[in-house]
């Protein structure tokens, strides 16, 4: 029997098939979904912000930023027996959650900033994004299912959707 395995906000959990991974609520926050395709081995991180070279304390959770949290995330598959050339991405979230009269503060763009850092690190780190959904401003939960690669998306009032 499979289990579904809950990952908090500035969190991240790895894990084997036949089980997934799920989080709730992303709103400005990023949903990383990693998957080695050939052992399968996955992870989910909920990263919060795009950079922890900003925020001093910073490598007391390396699961809240972009930055740390992917890498973090593929350490841990490592050491799962995953190979950092089959790792592939799939990300969700990033959205503009509040809109701010007058102001075009690319600071106040919390969500535009984490899906930038997100595809940053993901390309420094040679791991393709296979699909995406972002942007927007609706918050969404999902599941990620790393045996198949399936990334589920739900949002409320919309249809859910797999990429």
């Amino acid at each position: 029997m499979s289990e579904i395995i809950k990952v908090g906000m500035a969190d991240l959990k790895t894990c084997l098939p036949p089980n997934g991974v799920t989080t709730l609520g992303l709103g400005s926050c990023v949903g990383i979904a990693l998957r080695d395709s050939v052992n399968k081995v996955g992870g989910l991180a909920h990263i919060m912000l795009p950079d922890s070279t900003a925020i001093s304390n910073s490598q007391q959770n390396l699961a809240k930023f972009a930055d740390t949290g992917i890498e973090e995330l593929v350490r841990q598959m490592e050491a799962l027996g995953a190979k950092r050339n089959r790792i592939v991405a799939k990300i969700a979230g990033g959205a503009t959650m509040f809109q701010f009269q007058g102001r075009a503060n690319s600071a106040m763009q919390v969500g535009d900033r984490n899906v930038e850092a997100t595809k940053k690190k993901l390309g420094e780190l040679k791991i393709p994004i296979l699909a995406e959904d972002t942007g927007a401003n609706y918050g969404r939960t999902v599941v990620f299912y790393p045996e198949t690669g399936d990334f589920h998306i739900k949002a409320v009032g919309k249809p859910e959707s797999v990429i």
